[in-house]
């Protein structure tokens, strides 16, 4: 309430998101503010995507004050501010269907389990410019992988957008031109994975608005030009001990395993073994799986290495306190708070059955023939959706990470996205076939 009044703030947004990851809000008048944070705010759910029904609407929005920042693309007098909510049922008990909750839940989980989860995402997106009366949408620039200025056009586009993120508490590490034209990555530092998760919300939400002030249009869509890469959403993580001082994934003594622990190789064995039903969550779009093919740097072929960037699993050099892994096949169109949620719950599987991720392979996947793929017991990622969502259904592990509310939407939601993908007739279909 001290920061409302020295930063003149009139307004404050109330944010949650729904099970797809899309940013939910409602504003109220500043001095309502300390009621809310007492009290929440009850509003109406039925219309929220694996939310609830029209009978049973009511839902209160708690906020969590440590979420609290200014929008500073918002005017400077009268400022507006956002604070992000768990969402519960009037009476006080969660709501089945909130993915911060449910993300809560696990780490409170792995936590009595002796573990908790650092994560460190890079998000990559587009920058498109769109013809206002044909709708088309081209990139921004014509740059490559840490091109500069006159090849990226957008250097101080990204210059304002990280001013924003550190505006809202996140410290950036790294930011550059990434290899499809128009497509950029800013990386910010890793934290526990309910902050990170939050972080991956403003993230989103701080390059849509800047971008939007430019007259551009920012995509986190998995793939969207054909021929150019996809977006991807690599996430390191990393477990350590429930008080944060040590990192379970080193071990000093094991040379002969690139000096990672047990810890380390059964919980890339459990994210292995659970690779096929984790991209149902970590690749949530039917586009997802056009981004999932070999030629684009993107994973396709499930394997780990110490180095190699062509796995599925990529452990990179830092060793300490840095030691991590990299998963690389999710992308950002994921909800984070679910992707987390079946990542965490994957890998404790793989630790708490000591699942053998096998010998690290540090050849080019993409260069193998399929035997010789075959002859290695390398396994390839689902094609599409549909291959996803089948694994999905089978898998009571990762199932596991999610509430029965969330599953249940989860299924629902997406067999319709699979539907109606599946009957529609492209402009590609018609220009290849309509001859026939």
């Amino acid at each position: 309430m001290e920061q409302v009044e020295s930063k003149d703030v009139k307004f404050v947004r109330l944010q949650f998101v729904d099970i797809h990851g899309f940013v939910k809000n409602f504003a109220i008048p500043a001095e309502r503010l300390e009621d809310a944070l007492v009290e929440g705010v009850l509003f109406d759910g039925s219309s929220i995507d694996g939310f609830v029904d029209i009978e049973e609407s009511d839902m209160i929005a708690m906020p969590d004050p440590d979420t609290f920042a200014v929008l500073p693309w918002r005017p400077r007098e009268g400022k507006v501010a956002r604070i992000i909510c768990d969402v519960y049922w009037p009476e006080g008990k969660p709501f089945e269907g909130c993915p911060r909750l449910n993300l809560k839940r696990v780490m409170n989980e792995l936590a009595e389990k002796g573990y908790m989860m650092y994560c460190g995402p890079e998000c990559e997106f587009y920058l498109l410019k769109q013809d206002p009366e044909t709708g088309e949408v081209e990139a921004h620039d014509e740059g490559g992988y840490f091109d500069f200025y006159p090849l990226d056009r957008a250097e101080d586009i990204r210059r304002e957008i990280i001013f924003a993120m550190e505006e809202f508490g996140l410290e950036v590490e790294m930011s550059h031109h990434e290899v499809g034209p128009g497509q950029h990555e800013i990386d910010f530092k890793f934290a526990d994975a309910v902050t990170t998760a939050d972080n991956v919300i403003s993230f989103k939400q701080i390059v849509k608005a800047i971008a939007r002030k430019h007259g551009l249009i920012a995509t986190f869509m998995p793939k969207p030009i054909y021929g150019e890469n996809g977006n991807g959403m690599h996430v390191h993580q990393s477990l350590w001990d429930p008080e944060g001082k040590e990192n379970l994934f080193y071990d000093p003594d094991a040379e002969d395993q690139y000096y990672l622990s047990d810890t380390a190789l059964y919980y890339i064995g459990g994210i292995m073994e659970h690779a096929h039903a984790l991209c149902a969550v970590c690749n949530p779009l039917v586009n997802s799986y056009k981004r999932l093919v070999p030629g684009y740097e993107a994973p396709v072929y499930i394997a780990w290495s110490p180095k190699n960037r062509s796995a599925f699993i990529r452990v990179p050099a830092a060793r300490g306190k840095a030691t991590r892994i990299e998963y690389r096949s999710p992308d950002p169109a994921c909800n984070p708070y679910l992707a987390f949620a079946a990542m965490a719950v994957a890998g404790v599987d793989g630790i708490e059955n000591k699942i053998d991720p096998g010998d690290p392979v540090n050849e080019n996947l993409y260069e193998m023939s399929e035997e010789e793929r075959k002859e290695l017991g390398i396994e390839h990622l689902p094609e599409n959706l549909r291959d996803a969502l089948e694994a999905f259904k089978e898998d009571e592990v990762v199932q596991s990470a999610f509430t029965d509310h969330i599953v249940e939407q989860w299924l629902e939601l997406k067999w319709e996205e699979w539907s109606e993908y599946r009957e529609r007739v492209t402009k590609w279909e018609i220009k290849k076939f309509i001859v026939y």
